[in-house]
């Protein structure tokens, strides 16, 4: 106390030295003789060139987005048309996935604006190309929680990070959803772009509606905010849901679905408190609706469920059955409107999701995870990323992260797609490690794998069809026999990384 006030003294004293009465003596509070006038102006709020030459964005440097709008985005292409238009050269673009609506960036590639690409995905007519050789350095693909993870501690360093928000104030806070009137568009959950606002040396928001300060609740803060742009649109919400995202109609879907919530009800795992994460197929999403009867008829309720949200997972929360919902990625509107009003509907950011690193990270609490994929391999190995004709057409998302930490994974996937198996000898590219599956669902059987003898036993109680992985193989192949192998050729176009930051697998060009 006596030290405190002897500091307070000593002030005034250079104060009065100095001839300035700058302080009342009572109480060393600033004494102005004119009142200060409201700042109506931010100094962050820019134009997109003013905001990139303010950054001091240099060719080399990496800029990263977030894919939040999926097939909606707009801000992808428009800010790198802004830096090919400045002349930028050398980018390395860091996006948390890349979709159809990114075919624009072939050509910033092909001219050079665009060199490396770190993602979880791409798709479209982009994935084609590179697929084919496009790049000269190839693709740096990680799941959501790897991408989080290498942010973190620097094994990915974004020089400027341009992050597209439904809405903002002048001063950065903002967030994927609008409570005002002018609201153009909302994405709800900002997860994967948490990271990118917190470790970027420089932030960008992008906004297609300003409201007046504060923009409270905010999902990025002010703090790590550096320049504020205005445009007419950062995306369309509309397409949110499109791609994978889909409420299937599909017969074999929905044989599937059911089948898989026959596993979960008597896995083991079906019990008060249980938590749950589906993922984005047609069938793992629908899955969620025929677990709703034997909760209700149980009486079973959910702590949690996890992951990219859906109307599905809403409503359950709604009607009582799951307790809190926990949200990287809005899956719908109906999931970006719940965030915005439902104070037990979290935003998480990807380290807080799935960071292998992240002590807390949810998937570590995840009991029951439901995930789709494009092959299944004997040994349980999984490939969600790369089509059986060799082209790159899907993301790894939370696909590993998910299966390595839950408690029970569930792969749901068809035997056959056409005249393509889906079960097979070897995976063409390796996402998830069979040690981190589970069960298998097909519409043929249910394979377990023999690491968890327990399920097994469980399945095989309840009536289930409970057959041996080789089995499913065998029975596609009798099908549409051995399929051609693929002419791959000697280019590498994509890394594959591991949760660890380890190299996975590669993938080589293909050459048809």
């Amino acid at each position: 106390m006596n030290a405190t006030k002897d500091r307070q003294d000593l002030i005034l004293a250079e104060a009065k030295k100095l001839n300035k009465e700058v302080f009342d003596e009572k109480n060393l509070v600033k004494n102005p003789t004119e009142k200060q006038q409201f700042q109506k102006e931010s100094p962050k709020l820019v134009t997109l060139e003013e905001a990139i030459r303010k950054s001091g964005l240099k060719d080399g440097m990496t800029i990263s987005f977030h894919h939040h709008f999926r097939g909606g985005d707009k801000v992808v292409n428009m800010v790198v048309d802004k830096l090919a238009e400045m002349g930028f050269k050398n980018l390395s673009l860091a996006a948390s996935s890349l979709q159809d609506v990114h075919e624009p960036l072939i050509e910033h590639i092909k001219n050079g604006v665009i060199t490396s690409i770190s993602t979880s995905g791409l798709r479209g007519k982009l994935a084609d190309e590179i697929s084919r050789g496009l790049m000269e350095k190839p693709v740096i693909f990680r799941s959501h929680g790897g991408r989080g993870s290498a942010i973190a501690n620097g094994d990915l360093h974004i020089d400027v990070a341009f992050i597209g928000a439904s809405s903002s104030d002048p001063l950065g806070n903002a967030c994927g959803y609008s409570r005002s009137e002018n609201a153009k568009s909302i994405c709800g959950s900002l997860g994967y772009a948490l990271p990118d606002a917190q470790y970027a040396d420089k932030v960008v928001i992008l906004t297609d509606d300003l409201v007046a300060y504060p923009n409270t609740p905010n999902s990025i803060s002010e703090h790590n905010v550096d320049y504020v742009v205005e445009v007419d649109s950062v995306g369309d919400s509309s397409k949110i849901a499109s791609g994978a995202i889909r409420d299937t109609k599909n017969p074999r879907d929905i044989l599937l679905a059911k089948q898989a919530a026959k596993v979960i009800v008597n896995s083991g795992y079906f019990k008060e408190g249980f938590s749950i994460q589906t993922g984005s197929g047609g069938a793992s999403l629908a899955a969620v609706k025929y677990i709703r009867q034997s909760m209700i008829d149980q009486n079973i309720h959910a702590s949690f469920a996890l992951g990219g949200i859906t109307a599905h997972m809403v409503k359950l929360h709604e009607e009582g059955l799951i307790d809190r919902l926990i949200d990287v990625q809005s899956f719908d509107r109906v999931a970006a409107e719940s965030i915005m009003n439902d104070p037990k509907h979290k935003e998480v950011s990807a380290n807080e999701y799935a960071s292998a690193d992240e002590p807390g990270s949810a998937t570590h609490y995840l009991d029951i995870v439901i995930l789709s994929a494009l092959e299944v391999d004997t040994d349980f190995n999984v490939n969600v990323l790369v089509g059986s004709d060799g082209i790159i057409r899907g993301a790894i998302g939370g696909h590993p992260d998910t299966a390595a930490d839950s408690a029970l994974s569930i792969i749901v996937c068809p035997l056959l797609r056409g005249r393509i198996p889906c079960v097979v000898d070897k995976v063409t590219t390796l996402i998830t490690p069979g040690k981190s599956v589970d069960v298998v669902v097909t519409e043929y059987g249910i394979a377990v794998n023999p690491n968890r003898p327990e399920i097994a036993e469980r399945l095989k109680k309840a009536g289930l069809n409970v057959v041996d992985i080789n089995w499913l193989k065998e029975r596609a192949l009798k099908v549409i026999g051995t399929p051609a192998p693929l002419p791959f050729g000697d280019k590498v176009v994509g890394v594959v990384m591991n949760r660890d930051g380890s190299v996975l697998d590669v993938i080589k060009n293909i050459n048809a």
